[in-house]
């Protein structure tokens, strides 16, 4: 048996490095692993670790329970920091994760968002939205910095069963018409219930798949990649969610596009990232007249013509206030708005609907230019920093942000927690520090 790697192996917040929030590798901002920690650290990290990987079932169960489950993870991880090794390495470590551009541009959206309260007309919601954005932003912040977390290849098996077992109760349900869920009168009894955990099995898979296929070959390993990857195509064709779909065949695409042309692919992302961001305002005048009456008919599914009616509707909104937007998580109630007196009497209605169902227009609508502004510059400084990492590196980290970003740019409200928490939990998973494995091939 022969080692894949003999260097020593660094504890540093490895979703830090990888976003751009530490500007020197972990070895080099002193991340060192320590040895010989107390027993009760290491229980304490596998029940963090336990926690997140049970993550699909309990969206199943319940489907905002995402950002629950990592804040309890969180804390797992950081008490077992703190018994390892005293607060001054986790502090150290915490600070270093902030000091990169990407962190900064993220602080600086967050704090302008707080801002945009002062002229918000309902400024505890907004307020409420954003502790609903930041906690598992934090959550995610603390389990990196804690250096506890260290996924290895038998927790990359254990979420992958639980997003096939995840799937298999969804799909086991939706046959039954939810006659469990009914029966147990459990939560509400309609099939889109399963929206949000069918997204999260969905990034969460690209987080898994390439560590699956880059074990050692193992046709165990490689079966269970295959059986993820079927899970995914199911719930995406069976979920009453037409944004998995979506997700899903983004994801396929940009992750093949990125093997065969890297460098183009990442530049087509980033393209299109830019584009969606700096036309957002414009998106329903842009969709109504691409889309002609015959194609809305075709995609009467997808209620292409109500969305376009929406995005008219918060596209005036947004012109009246460009730069500096309407308030932080004013969307909800943006038809109380004073501003939507302004907005024409027949789109004016649909300011009603909760969110203009783009991330991007979201953010255009509440906290304006400067808002999106910050975003931008933290999306594009993320793909600008994948440009360093081989193909078969960047491929699935390109195939998740493409796919959040499609999913997120036609779909749900910007800020939910749930989401939020999702899409952390499959970053730090694809970005985190792993331990050494053996290369049973050559036996």
């Amino acid at each position: 048996m022969h080692p894949t790697r003999d260097k020593p192996l660094v504890a540093g917040p490895p979703i830090a490095y990888a976003l751009g929030m530490s500007t020197a590798a972990p070895h080099e901002a002193g991340f060192e692993r320590t040895d010989g920690a107390p027993p009760l650290a290491g229980r304490l990290a596998a029940l963090g670790m336990a926690l997140l990987v049970v993550t699909p079932l309990a969206m199943w169960l319940a489907n905002r329970s995402a950002p629950l489950i990592l804040g309890l993870s969180a804390a797992a991880f950081v008490v077992a920091a703190l018994v390892a090794e005293g607060w001054r390495p986790l502090l150290r470590r915490l600070l270093a994760s902030l000091r990169g551009p990407i962190a900064l541009s993220l602080c600086a959206f967050l704090a302008w968002s707080l801002v945009t309260l002062a002229w918000s007309h309902r400024p505890a919601q907004g307020l409420a939205a954003w502790g609903e954005l930041i906690l598992p932003l934090a959550f995610a912040l603390a389990i990196a910095a804690s250096g506890r977390f260290r996924p290895g290849l038998p927790d990359d098996r254990w979420l992958a069963f639980a997003v096939i077992a995840a799937v298999a109760l969804m799909i086991a349900e939706l046959s039954s018409g939810l006659a469990v869920r009914t029966m147990l009168d459990i939560g509400k009894q309609a099939g889109f219930v399963f929206n949000r955990p069918a997204l999260t099995c969905l990034v969460l898979s690209a987080a898994l798949l390439p560590a699956l296929l880059r074990a050692p070959i193992l046709p165990r390993d490689r079966l269970l990649a295959g059986l993820v990857m079927l899970a995914v195509v199911v719930i995406a064709a069976f979920s009453h969610s037409g944004a998995a779909a979506l997700g899903l065949a983004i994801m396929v695409a940009c992750w093949l596009a990125a093997l065969l042309l890297p460098r183009l692919a990442l530049a087509a992302v980033a393209l299109a990232f830019a584009a969606t961001m700096l036309l957002a305002p414009f998106l329903g005048r842009l969709g109504d007249s691409a889309l002609p009456p015959a194609m809305h008919e075709r995609l009467a599914g997808s209620h292409s013509r109500e969305r376009v009616d929406i995005w008219l509707s918060f596209g005036e909104a947004i012109q009246l206030r460009p730069l500096l937007g309407s308030g932080f998580g004013t969307s909800p109630a943006l038809d109380r708005h004073p501003m939507a007196m302004a907005v024409s009497e027949a789109h004016r209605p649909m300011l009603a609907v909760g969110h203009p169902h783009s991330a991007p227009m979201q953010a255009w609508v509440e906290t304006g230019a400067i808002g999106a502004a910050f975003l931008t510059f933290a999306g594009l400084g993320l793909l600008f920093r994948l440009r360093h990492l081989p193909a078969d590196q960047s491929a699935p980290r390109l195939a998740l942000f493409a796919a959040a970003f499609g999913i997120a740019s036609l779909a749900h409200g910007a800020w939910q927690g749930w989401w939020i928490a999702s899409l952390a939990l499959a970053t730090l998973w694809l970005f985190s520090d792993r331990p050494a494995r053996i290369d049973r091939s050559r036996d």
